[in-house]
């Protein structure tokens, strides 16, 4: 299962390098911005599920605010890579 997981990972970097090659380099910062946040985010989502299926809820309801907080902070951080600064 892990080595399936990297070979993943692997082919998706691979595949994200061959992608940004056609594209302009703000495009190219904005997606890397972009899939660095979600990232985090979904990261921190699974986080909460877990700890709700634990019965956790202080710590699921906290993961949560977390994750929007991260997609709020992508979505500004790409906000401004798309405006240049």
């Amino acid at each position: 299962m892990k080595f399936k997981t990297m070979t993943l990972a692997a082919s998706a970097v691979a595949f994200l390098a061959l992608g940004a090659c056609s594209e302009s380099e703000q495009e190219a910062q904005e997606d890397l911005t972009e899939q660095a946040y979600e990232s985090q985010e979904d990261l921190l989502e699974e986080q909460a599920d877990l700890a709700e299926a634990q019965g956790d809820e202080a710590t699921e309801e906290a993961l949560d605010d977390k994750a929007d907080a991260m997609g709020e902070a992508g979505d500004q951080a790409e906000d401004m890579v798309d405006a240049g600064q």
